[in-house]
């Protein structure tokens, strides 16, 4: 998936690799820590968002 061109399809892949880090660092929360989401959960979504942003951004050359 490295090198996407559509603009639509990067910018979801990216807001779903976000929203999934926060997903998965929720749920693993126990009863007794309360509910939401950590401010460190929300870095490690931004930065996987960025490194997805970053892995499908188009490249100079194309592929022959």
């Amino acid at each position: 998936m490295r090198y996407v061109k559509d603009r639509g399809l990067r910018t979801f892949v990216t807001v779903l690799a976000g929203l999934a880090v926060i997903y998965f660092g929720s749920v693993g929360r126990s009863p007794e820590e309360g509910r939401g989401i950590s401010g460190g959960v929300v870095v490690l979504a931004l930065l996987a968002a960025l490194l997805v942003w970053h892995l499908t951004r188009p490249g100079d050359k194309t592929v022959k």
